[in-house]
């Protein structure tokens, strides 16, 4: 195999697409894998719809999702010059020509071939013409494109594909495609073979809607007598009902995942798993483990579901393997990502309270943190087992930070219809917990709370959910929430009390 050189060649039309990071991660695990180089390419020859602000989303998703390429980024909108004296090259050579038929006459050919139910085919009305009559029709200002001419003797045009096989198309089916606007425009196909033979290009890794355009680029290969690239087509990815993946149905843009919380390392992870997989099912990789299992031979070569459950599973397990700290710190990154962290603030003894229009918004993120950043990381630590994307988090740990007399929350939350129980019965419920609590003097800590609570509830003949069950409600407020005595333990002895009058109050 000759060295390794893939390219990564987006187009700053608009956000990075997963799509786009797909295929960006499929080449770079490749190259990684072989010791190749990787190119960063923006194919910006739209010069209406290129932006700056989208080249700098996708560079900086790229990074964001550690994938990362060889030296400068190169931009096609630099290189025009270079592409004119190619194209200069081909017309010479009789291998091109100028196309002087009108955007209104080829409509009307178009629809006459669609009346009578046949392929339209460019008729080459204009192959044929002079070189003098050219350079007369171009003094004298008429508009014209150039085309590709296909060579008389073109032959079926057969590729291996990496993925899917051997592809072959009949050359018949090809007519004289257009390669650019004017000597100053050229378009997407003819660029991406100067591109890909100037920079040696060995690998063109790309989806599956490029495989039309790969006959027109192979023919452009061969006609400027340059090495041909190898190809391999990914499928595309689709959405559950197995339509194209699109904006009316999902989130398509990097931004629109990382933005709700999904971590880099659990969408490079899902991404990956969407067209390609081990042999052994393996499910969870870091980006290095990618690199080093990585195939093209195990690319699926049907449509890939982007199952969002999956990616949600994913990043939950990714949540879940992170420690304590650092889980915190990549919820702080995600909401407060200009702090100063001061771990000498981590002595407050208890947490001071949040305004209830600040509950379960970003803001809240950050003064709940400057507030009692210890009060913070036990807030996290006991909802980091259920927290599958960090947007779930404000809304997880609202009931921390609210002070008892704005908690608001149904009585019938409390009922729980296969204990049995009623409003008056969970009145006595939570009276008895309360008691309980004011007569309690041990260690206060989870292992204690809950030999002394369930000895009690023993000693009053009741069930352990009769008293528990509510006696989580009313310190949470929710109905599903940590459990019982890790809540009494984080609220402390004071608070918790408060909390069960706040919930007797409530049921009254």
């Amino acid at each position: 195999m000759k060295d390794i050189v893939v390219r990564i060649p987006p187009s700053p039309t608009g956000l990075l697409h997963v799509g786009t990071a797909r295929t960006a991660l499929y080449n770079y695990l490749f190259a990684k894998k072989h010791g190749g180089k990787i190119i960063l390419r923006m194919e910006d020859t739209d010069k209406e719809r290129s932006q700056k602000e989208y080249e700098m989303d996708i560079t900086e998703g790229l990074q964001k999702l550690g994938l990362s390429w060889d030296g400068a980024v190169i931009r096609q909108s630099e290189r025009t010059e270079m592409y004119k004296k190619h194209l200069q090259k081909l017309l010479e050579e009789g291998k091109a020509y100028h196309c002087f038929c009108t955007a209104q006459e080829l409509d009307a050919l178009r629809e006459k071939a669609q009346n009578e139910k046949r392929a339209f085919r460019y008729p080459e009305t204009c192959r044929n013409i002079s070189e003098e009559e050219v350079e007369n029709r171009l003094k004298n200002g008429e508009k014209s494109v150039i085309r590709f001419r296909i060579p008389a003797e073109a032959h079926d045009i057969v590729f291996q594909d990496l993925v899917r096989g051997e592809v072959k198309i009949s050359a018949k089916e090809l007519d004289d495609f257009v390669i650019a606007k004017n000597l100053e425009t050229p378009l997407y196909n003819f660029c991406v073979v100067v591109d890909d033979a100037e920079m040696e290009i060995s690998h063109v890794i790309r989806g599956e809607d490029h495989i039309s355009n790969t006959p027109k680029q192979i023919l452009l290969f061969e006609a400027f007598g340059w090495e041909i690239p190898f190809y391999a087509h990914l499928p595309l990815i689709l959405n559950a009902d197995k339509s194209k993946l699109s904006k009316r149905k999902n989130k398509v843009s990097v931004d629109d995942y990382l933005n709700e919380g999904f971590l880099p390392e659990a969408l490079i992870n899902f991404l990956a798993l969407v067209g390609w997989n081990t042999a052994d099912e393996k499910e969870i990789f870091s980006l290095d483990e990618l690199v080093q299992e990585f195939s093209l031979e195990r690319v699926h070569k049907g449509g890939a579901v982007f199952d969002l459950e999956k990616l949600l599973w994913l990043n939950g397990q990714y949540i879940r393997q992170k420690s304590l700290e650092e889980f915190e710190e990549v919820i702080l990154n995600h909401y407060y990502p200009n702090r100063l962290l001061k771990k000498d603030l981590r002595k407050a003894p208890e947490a001071k309270y949040v305004e209830a229009d600040e509950i379960g918004s970003g803001a809240f993120i950050k003064k709940a943190y400057t507030n009692d950043p210890m009060f913070f990381q036990k807030a996290l630590s006991l909802v980091q087992e259920r927290t599958k994307k960090l947007s779930e988090v404000p809304e997880f740990i609202r009931f921390f930070f609210v002070e008892e007399s704005a908690l608001l929350y149904s009585p019938e939350i409390f009922v729980h219809k296969k204990m049995g129980t009623n409003v008056e019965n969970v009145q006595d419920s939570l009276q008895f917990s309360l008691q309980c609590l004011e007569e309690y003097v041990g260690e206060w800590s989870i292992e204690s709370l809950k030999t002394f609570f369930i000895d009690r509830v023993g000693l009053a003949e009741l069930k352990n959910g009769f008293v528990l069950y509510p006696l989580r409600v009313a310190l949470s407020g929710e109905e599903f929430s940590p459990g019982t005595f890790e809540l009494l333990e984080i609220f402390g002895k004071e608070r918790s009390m408060s909390r069960i009058k706040r919930g007797i109050e409530i049921l009254k």
